[in-house]
């Protein structure tokens, strides 16, 4: 008979084993990953693979999107397209599905093969998932697929007046759902830039803040997500879009701080909406504009308007910046990938730059991803480039799937998750 000493001493080791576990094996449970960062901390994660090597399965999809899926455990959660539906699908690690749901129906395609209105990426925070798709509408489910709430976004905040859909993906961060209604006319009532706090039990509004911009023409249209800054001394909301990015309170929203000049107006292009969005990490916030504008090396503890004050800014480069992949920061350096596949690396605290090198010449939707040392550069024709982190360029590999695809990897438990137009892939090292 084991006795009572013993039986404690095994419960308190499995719990150890368990939560050591835990600390090794990430989930992705949101657009940019556990940290909001597009930072892995896994370590058993491929750097190579081919059609076949080191594909663990594939799942055909029933349509087409660009969003990145999502990872809690052995779930799987991505939107989808299936003809004119609009789905939330989830996916057990094996490879099957579990369950899917109808959120909207009236997809549109845009640019082509560009995108459609399942471009937002769900997030969870194991509980419960959340999705919006490109057209407002938004819902809430269980981890069994059972409907919590749903709403539609423009019946709330007003009709959504952009040219590709409502594509920003909100984030969920400390039991608020925070978004970014940058859609429109500005100074129309019923289409106010807005920035919103929601109740992830409920979808009840918490509260919502204008945010103002003398941007015109389709600069009024963002595509950029937000993000929040947290260095543990200092937290604030970042929305991006309609030529600045505006820093904001997490409790009520009001305005903390702005910087402008994304789009200089000496030489104001009308088109330059943005869609790569900010990228946060401690004592430095990366904000980057498009078309080549410039990108600027923040610092985090500014106030009011700090456009043109170089003394809010670490550093600022003026071209050869990205206009859709995010920023990606990591030990003291700032990596910046070009919709061409150049690779940009800077020192995250001066700018200066350390190289900048061709990876793959083609079109760059999908942001950079790091992992045990390397990173993931994803082309739209499916390549993947594997770059090994540093001061100095090292192409590790060129990893081909033959199919197209715009979403960025997601490295969840030793497995890199591939969102192709086609299929979901799962990579991972053979033992």
């Amino acid at each position: 008979m084991t006795s009572p000493l013993i039986r404690s001493f095994c419960m308190i080791f499995s719990g150890i084993l368990f939560f050591t576990s835990q600390l090794h094996a990430d989930n992705w449970p949101q657009w940019r990953g556990l940290h909001h960062n597009n930072i892995s901390d896994e370590k058993d994660v491929p750097t190579q693979w081919s059609k076949t090597e080191n594909v663990a399965w594939k799942l055909a999809l029933p349509g087409s999107a660009g969003a990145t899926p999502v990872v809690w455990d052995n779930q799987i959660f991505l939107t989808s397209t299936d003809g004119s539906d609009l789905l939330l699908l989830c996916i057990a690690t094996d490879g099957n599905e579990l369950w899917r749901k109808t959120i909207s129906s009236g997809n549109k395609n845009v640019r082509g093969d560009e995108g459609n209105s399942a471009s937002p990426s769900p997030f969870t925070d194991g509980k419960y998932v959340w999705t919006t798709m490109a057209n407002g509408a938004m819902a809430c489910f269980d981890m069994n697929g059972k409907e919590i709430w749903k709403l539609d976004l423009q019946e709330r905040y007003g009709k959504c007046d952009i040219a590709f859909g409502m594509t920003s993906t909100p984030i969920l961060y400390k039991n608020r759902i925070y978004l970014q209604l940058i859609h429109g006319d500005g100074n129309a009532k019923t289409r106010e830039a807005l920035v919103a706090a929601i109740d992830p039990a409920t979808g009840n509004e918490i509260w919502r803040q204008k945010r103002p911009s003398d941007a015109h023409s389709e600069c009024e249209h963002s595509y950029a997500s937000p993000t929040v800054y947290d260095d543990g001394k200092i937290s604030f909301l970042i929305s991006h879009g309609a030529d600045y990015s505006v820093g904001h309170d997490l409790e009520d929203g009001h305005e903390i701080w702005r910087i402008g000049n994304l789009n200089p107006k000496g030489k104001y292009n009308p088109t330059l909406r943005l869609v790569s969005s900010p990228t946060a990490s401690e004592g430095l916030i990366v904000i980057p504009s498009a078309k080549n504008g410039p990108t600027f090396g923040l610092k985090p503890d500014v106030k009011g308007d700090v456009t043109g004050k170089a003394s809010a800014q670490f550093w600022k480069r003026d071209h050869n910046t990205p206009d859709v992949p995010c920023p990606l920061i990591k030990d003291g350096l700032v990596y910046l990938c070009r919709e061409n596949g150049n690779l940009i690396c800077l020192n995250a605290k001066t700018g200066e730059e350390y190289y900048k090198k061709m990876t793959h010449r083609m079109r760059h939707r999908a942001s950079p991803v790091y992992a045990n040392g390397h990173l993931y550069l994803t082309a739209r024709d499916g390549r993947i480039s594997v770059i090994k982190a540093g001061k100095e360029f090292k192409l590790v590999s060129k990893n081909e799937t033959g199919e197209s695809m715009s979403s960025t990897p997601v490295i969840s438990n030793g497995t890199i998750y591939l969102r192709t137009f086609k299929t979901l892939w799962a990579i991972r090292n053979q033992k």
